[in-house]
């Protein structure tokens, strides 16, 4: 039977974590048919084992760490459904929320990608739902210094949507991009956008894929009714100061790529600048 939905899921040490996310996908999933496809980014903690704990999933193991985007992409030739269930390994869906997902799709058939809302283990809420990144986004984005501090500015709010945002009674609302944490992504418009751009090694590679699907004329849509718990930061955390200067890297790429275009616009040594005395900042007192 071919399958409804296609879970892909990249796992780097995830742990036990990775076990879990299957959990929650065969629940949710439980009505309908559906596959896993994992691709295991030459894990060194024995996770990928908890791939052979469900029936539905099948494995990739790469020699080398390639990447979230290329891995996805790889995961993704390698699946069946028109429907991609994109989940990071440290992330488990709420009962519920592939179907309040898909019947979001089914009644916008502008809309490519939806996102639920994603919650810390706490309840707290992350922010997901997110505009389009500039210059500012650094200090205004999800875990910028000053949004914390200054969160009512106009800048704070259009770099993190927040929960209040959300109209009353509303199934889903249109915005710039959403976390990959978890996604539902129609596989022809992830197709037809090319998949994920593989030079971004890690991080990045979300904004980016809803930046050039909103080119084609396909909308984004944050759906607060399905929901998600995300540990973040699971995978990164075994390599963190790697993780850092993955993040500082794509962020520049991001920023070249969108926003200050053309080999000699003078904001890209700004931007190179800055995000080069940010990453310095954070990698001094990280090892690992």
């Amino acid at each position: 039977m071919t399958p409804e939905v296609s879970a892909i899921i990249v796992n780097y040490n995830a742990g036990q974590d990775l076990a879990l996310a299957l959990r929650s996908v065969q629940t949710d999933c439980a009505q309908i048919p559906w596959e896993a496809v994992v691709v295991d980014n030459a894990s060194t903690d024995g996770s990928a084992s908890a791939v052979e704990t469900c029936p539905q999933a099948t494995l990739i193991r790469n020699a080398n760490n390639v990447g979230f985007g290329r891995a996805v992409n790889q995961a993704v030739a390698s699946s069946r459904a028109p429907l991609l269930l994109l989940l990071n390994p440290d992330c488990q869906l709420a009962t519920g929320a592939t179907a309040t997902l898909r019947a979001v799709l089914d009644a916008e058939p502008a809309c490519a990608i939806v996102g639920p809302r994603i919650l810390d283990p706490d309840g707290g809420v992350q922010g997901s739902a997110r505009g389009d990144p500039d210059m500012l986004t650094g200090l205004f984005g999800r875990t910028g210094a000053l949004r914390a501090l200054m969160p009512f500015l106009t800048v704070a709010k259009r770099n993190v949507l927040a929960e209040d945002a959300v109209r009353s009674g509303a199934s889903s609302v249109v915005v710039d991009w959403l976390s990959g944490a978890c996604l539902l992504v129609r596989r022809n418009a992830f197709l037809a956008a090319g998949g994920f751009d593989e030079r971004f090694f890690m991080y990045w590679e979300d904004a980016d894929l809803c930046r050039r699907l909103r080119g084609q004329g396909f909308t984004i849509r944050y759906v607060p009714g399905a929901s998600a718990v995300h540990k973040v930061g699971r995978s990164s955390q075994t390599a963190r100061r790697s993780s850092i200067r993955a993040f500082h890297q794509s962020a520049y790429l991001y920023y070249s790529t969108h926003v200050a275009r053309g080999a000699l616009n003078p904001r890209r040594l700004v931007a190179r600048a800055l995000l080069g005395a940010r990453c310095w900042w954070q990698l001094r007192t990280v090892r690992g």
